[in-house]
């Protein structure tokens, strides 16, 4: 835990550790080189400086990430408790490193408010990082919850996914893919087994337009799409990425596993879906049908966000008529699941 004396512009002086780096830093040649050796360096634009901490108390270290830390802050009028990102200039070695700051700030500002993403307040900059303030979520990740339940029900995988791919449908029809799907990206918004669940980061994510592609290599390994390794992509990652998140809420384990990137990287590329461990021939064909057409490699077969939403609202409407726990999605996906086949045929 950090010390709550401490400013987060003299942390923001500090190294922050990190033991993994984005692989963009890698393949991008001469632009990754392009260094920002200034002592002083303006992210973002037309902003007017201001000390973050005439306007916010903050409190206590959250968490830390490779570019930044995030603290507990509270509004010093309304006493409200925030969360607070704050990023060190330190760490934006590269034009890629302040323009990837830069776009998030956009993204987030440019996202219509929504239930499942976490809510944006405003930003702040002064000579040392860009502080972001939003609201705080104090529920912990959804990674935590899948390592402690070891597996979702069906019914409790349905009531996440739902909410994952809410967020994605909302991203795409504004223009945005969110590049970065994976379970330690959500957080629930309080400790309640029934806690709203929000997709709280959007550092990797980019503003799109219909039919461009995209080639930079982004994401996290386990959760990337064979398109992205084959570097021409666009908004149908972000569906792929959420079939290996309903994945693993129903068996614990990711579908595409090794011990290296590359061997991973491989299997994504292979595509074998392994269905016969356990948990899954008690799962239903239904679920399992699911699964499948979001990990769907043809780009013209895998299913839309609103696709997928139209199989889970099929799935609530007949669990809102007491159906008993012990029932599976099977009757209530497979017929749907055709209908979306036929749709594609």
């Amino acid at each position: 835990m950090g010390n709550c004396c401490r400013s987060p512009a003299s942390v923001a002086r500090e190294d922050v550790k990190s033991s993994s780096h984005d692989d963009r830093r890698k393949v991008n040649g001469a632009a990754a080189k392009k260094s920002t050796k200034s002592k002083s360096i303006t992210v973002l634009n037309n902003l007017h400086k201001e000390n973050i901490e005439s306007k916010y108390l903050i409190d206590k270290e959250l968490g830390r990430g490779e570019f930044g830390v995030t603290y507990l802050c509270i509004d010093r009028v309304s006493n409200q408790q925030l969360a607070c990102k704050s990023i060190s200039k330190r760490k934006l070695r590269t034009l890629i490193d302040i323009e990837d700051v830069r776009r998030e700030v956009l993204i987030m500002q440019h996202l219509p408010v929504d239930f499942s993403v976490v809510r944006f307040k405003e930003v702040f900059e002064d000579e040392n990082a860009v502080h972001l303030v939003m609201e705080l979520c104090e529920g912990g990740e959804l990674f935590d919850r899948i390592v402690a339940r070891g597996h979702y029900t069906e019914r409790a995988a349905a009531g996440v996914m739902r909410t994952i791919v809410e967020v994605v449908k909302m991203c795409h029809e504004n223009g945005v893919i969110h590049r970065d799907l994976k379970p330690e990206n959500f957080l629930f918004a309080n400790r309640k087994e029934n806690s709203p669940l929000k997709a709280i980061d959007f550092g990797l994510s980019i503003f799109f337009k219909p039919g461009e592609k995209f080639s930079e290599i982004v994401g996290s390994p386990y959760y990337m799409a064979p398109e992205v390794l084959k570097r021409s992509y666009g908004p149908e990652i972000d569906i792929w990425s959420a079939g290996v998140i309903l994945y693993i809420l129903l068996c614990g384990v990711p579908p595409f596993w090794a011990e290296s990137e590359q061997g991973v990287a491989q299997a994504i590329l292979h595509g074998q879906i392994d269905f016969n461990r356990e948990p899954w021939p008690s799962i239903s064909d239904g679920a399992k049908n699911l699964v499948r057409q979001m990990l769907e490699p043809d780009l013209k077969l895998r299913l839309t966000a609103k696709q997928v939403l139209g199989i889970l609202y099929s799935v609530y409407k007949d669990l809102s008529m007491q159906r008993s726990d012990t029932e599976t999605l099977y009757q209530m996906l497979t017929p749907v699941s055709q209908f979306v086949i036929l749709q594609r045929s």
